[in-house]
């Protein structure tokens, strides 16, 4: 194969220098680990712009130290900011970014993805588009206030409101770099799971992560060309006097200078990108958590190749359901519909692999390790955020709830929140392979109860509040009569918010003192049947110590007939053949 010779061609001696060993590292784990770290961060700066605004919302008068008193311009900053740093910084980077990159070669038997350049290439633009993203705070007029979304013409007139002038041109420029860096590493994903699998490795006996990452990696490939695109013309109309995207408008009662652009093509645009990134965020947790789940159940996975097709049709169906993010702007009826039953049908792939879940862990002997409780926080999370999306998908509901709190506590549960439980499990689960160390389980369960009912207390109010016509994008209530009656849950919500960021100082305190502290971890502490379990921890350079291994046996082979131990790893003899 002539990738795998040019990688083998390229993977030289492990370098010794600081700079080209972890900054300018061509070796996919450091890169996976730089691609962590840089979410971690993000996450931190997206959830402390939420608390701003959570305490906006119910002391709208109050003065900060630091940030004075929180306009409401100001506030849609915030919102715009919080929303844009977590979907892409967060949601889109550490799932595939980190973990994809550190275990899909250690997964399919490779030394390193296909083309370590490329990747190292990958993270730096996509850290360059970070730093870009964060300095649009400090430019004059501020951050932008057009939402994460970016519906012009508001995003795409300069005069248009505060933070519009250079803090939206940096915002859409973040998000160009950001797409450039994405479509680097889908390429390096889909090559390497199609040239570089190990002997033995065939797609069929792929780890259902590997799956997850390769087909998010696909989804990437189709979805950040067209949002780059999507960029590029927004630039020009806001520096170059193009009208892609602003009609003939009046803006503060003069006339802007175009005519002829559609708003609605932005939209288009934007979410044929924007509801694929839904299942970017979403897949590469599905596989964690049917990885972890068979782990721990003990049980070979229900139904492997059901979950494989499952994977490939929320793929597919992904594509055909954008519209119905747009069902408020007045498109045909008759197109509604074809959106809204194509939106009802991505409900079953998402089915099956809900009750394979289920049926994974019916009968079994669970351990109840921490990543094992993130994995059932998050098919609970799944579950309880997608109940809702029927519901936006038919039209004649989403129209009245589709600008309310229903929806921003729906894709916070099944997007968001589902998405960042396979963050935890994942760090708790592949921890000890990268550092070498355990983290402290104690301190993981009182980080998991936090967080899970943290996380229902938060989101699922907003269901209520969004039912009762709350308009979402709000930044106060003050002037609105009609919503006195929901202040008091307003204040419940942020007072769960605060507890729950509070919580994830555990999370953060545990994940640094285990590096140092933590106790020593064996090669494999959870008998787990992967390839990663097979090697050293932590991996050497090449991850196998100079020899390929072979592959013989499934990815879940777990209680065994005949087998000497309660689970058979991917590289022992095939003793029995088991039927899937």
């Amino acid at each position: 194969m002539a990738t795998r010779e040019f990688a083998a061609h390229e993977l030289h001696a492990a370098p010794q220098g600081f700079v080209r060993k972890w900054v300018f590292s061509l070796d996919h784990k450091v890169i996976g680990l730089q691609y962590y770290f840089l979410a971690l961060t993000a996450v931190f700066v997206g959830m402390f712009l939420s608390l701003l605004m959570r305490i906006h919302l119910i002391w709208p008068n109050a003065t900060l130290p630091l940030f004075g008193d929180i306009k409401p311009e100001t506030y849609l900053s915030l919102l715009t900011m919080h929303g844009t740093i977590m979907v892409f910084f967060v949601l889109t980077t550490a799932p595939q970014g980190g973990f994809g990159n550190y275990f899909l070669p250690i997964q399919i038997g490779a030394a390193d993805m296909a083309f370590p350049v490329l990747n190292m290439l990958s993270f730096w633009i996509t850290f360059l588009a970070y730093i870009v993203m964060l300095s649009a705070f400090f430019v004059v007029g501020g951050a932008p206030l057009h939402g994460w979304t970016g519906y012009p013409p508001l995003s795409a007139l300069p005069s248009a409101g505060p933070g519009e002038g250079l803090g939206a041109d940096l915002w859409v420029i973040s998000i160009a770099l950001f797409c450039v860096g994405a479509l680097m590493s889908a390429l390096n994903f889909i090559t390497t799971t199609l040239d570089m699998r190990a002997k033995g490795m065939t797609l069929m006996r792929m780890p259902l992560t590997c799956w997850a990452w390769f087909i998010t990696a696909i989804l990437g490939l189709l979805a950040f060309g067209v949002l780059f695109s999507a960029g590029i013309l927004l630039l020009l109309d806001r520096n170059a006097g193009t009208s892609f995207f602003v009609p003939l408008v009046t803006v503060n009662g003069q006339l802007a200078g175009h005519k002829g652009g559609s708003p609605l093509l932005w939209q288009h645009l934007f979410w044929f990108f924007g509801h694929p990134e839904v299942y970017i965020a979403i897949l590469p947790a599905m596989g964690l958590c049917s990885q972890l789940l068979s782990v721990f159940s003990r049980k070979p996975i229900f139904g492997y190749k059901a979950m494989v097709y499952a994977m490939l049709s929320i793929g597919l169906l992904g594509f055909m359901v954008w519209g119905h993010h747009m069902f408020m702007s007045g498109m045909s009826p008759y197109t509604g519909f074809a959106f809204s039953v194509m939106t009802m049908a991505i409900g079953v792939p998402s089915a099956i692999k809900t009750f394979n879940w289920l049926g994974t862990m019916w009968g079994a002997r669970i351990r109840f390790s921490s990543p094992m409780l993130f994995a059932i926080g998050f098919v609970s999370l799944f579950v309880s955020g997608g109940i809702s999306g029927p519901f936006l998908a038919q039209p004649v509901l989403d129209i009245p709830l589709h600008d309310t709190y229903f929806v921003t506590g729906h894709f916070h549960l099944i997007m968001g929140v589902a998405s960042i439980f396979g963050i935890f499990g994942a760090t708790y689960y592949w921890f000890p392979k990268m550092f070498g160390r355990m983290m402290s389980e104690s301190l993981a369960r009182w980080h998991f109860w936090f967080t899970f009912i943290g996380t229902y207390a938060i989101f699922m109010p907003m269901h209520y509040l969004g039912m009762a016509g709350h308009p979402r994008r709000y930044s106060q209530l003050t002037e609105l009569n009609y919503l006195h009656g929901l202040v008091p849950l307003q204040k419940f919500i942020t007072y769960a918010a605060f507890v729950t960021i509070a919580g994830q100082f555990i999370f953060l305190f545990n994940l640094f003192w285990s590096m140092k502290a933590g106790k020593k971890a064996s090669d494999n502490p959870w008998e787990a049947t992967t390839l990663e379990w097979t090697t050293t921890t932590p991996p050497p350079h090449d991850n196998f110590g100079g020899h390929t291994p072979v592959v013989c046996n499934g990815p879940y082979e777990y209680s065994v007939p005949g087998a000497p131990r309660d689970y058979v790893m991917q590289t022992d003899p095939a003793i029995v053949s088991v039927a899937h």
